[in-house]
């Protein structure tokens, strides 16, 4: 494998939460008095941390989210995590050629450390991370497009930007990887691949990622 650091975006990549959390969201917009459906919760907030939810709907309706907003929310996503998540297929099988393979791994994510943690446990993914591979935009105080989060995990896991490779599903975690100066590959499985732009290369099955990184 040509790099020495692969870092896996988390939701739609290795859980597959984004159904789940998109529908959830969507809802409780649309209860809230802002109609969203789940389309445009894909597209205006997949991959982004939950701040963006609440710039969004101030800029485009001059009204601010509840207090309780990220309390209700994540409530919400971890019952539903609880009884619907699983695996994005594959995951694990890559996990384990990663670590067959001693080629180095980490999760960088938009979500909260919580969030990351429920869902692995549930998808049983929590036995191929230890706690120092797992980073936040808690962790850099904001998420992506900005490249602070990747930077970060770079730095931590001890390895040159320009010798990491992202694994993405979303246009802002394509924008947050490039700016890193980090290769990124588009994983389309929910993702139509025309939005993923600027990206090294696409995989819609995470089985097809040894080849292509190799």
């Amino acid at each position: 494998m040509r790099y020495e650091l692969v870092i896996f975006d988390n939701d739609g990549v290795l859980v597959d939460s984004e159904p789940i959390a998109n529908t959830i969201l969507a809802g409780y917009l649309t209860e809230l008095g802002h109609p969203t459906s789940y389309e445009e919760s894909v597209h205006d907030y997949m991959g982004s941390a939950v701040h963006r939810v609440h710039d969004l709907v101030e800029e485009r309706t001059g009204q601010k989210l509840p207090t309780d907003f990220d309390a209700t929310l994540h409530a919400r996503v971890f019952a539903a995590f609880e009884r619907e998540l699983v695996a994005v297929d594959g995951a694990a099988d890559l996990l384990g050629k990663l670590v067959a393979d001693g080629v180095a791994y980490c999760v960088a994510s938009s979500a909260t450390h919580e969030r990351i943690r429920v869902g692995h446990r549930k998808t049983g993914l929590d036995q191929w991370f230890e706690e120092e591979w797992i980073f936040s935009a808690e962790d850099v105080g904001q998420g992506k497009p900005s490249p602070d989060l990747f930077l970060l995990a770079a730095e931590r896991m001890g390895v040159a930007p320009e010798r990491c490779v992202v694994i993405e599903d979303s246009p802002l975690g394509v924008e947050a990887a490039r700016a890193a100066g980090m290769d990124v590959y588009g994983f389309t499985s929910m993702m139509p691949a025309e939005r993923l732009v600027g990206v090294t290369g696409y995989c819609s099955d995470l089985s097809q990622l040894p080849e292509l990184l190799s």
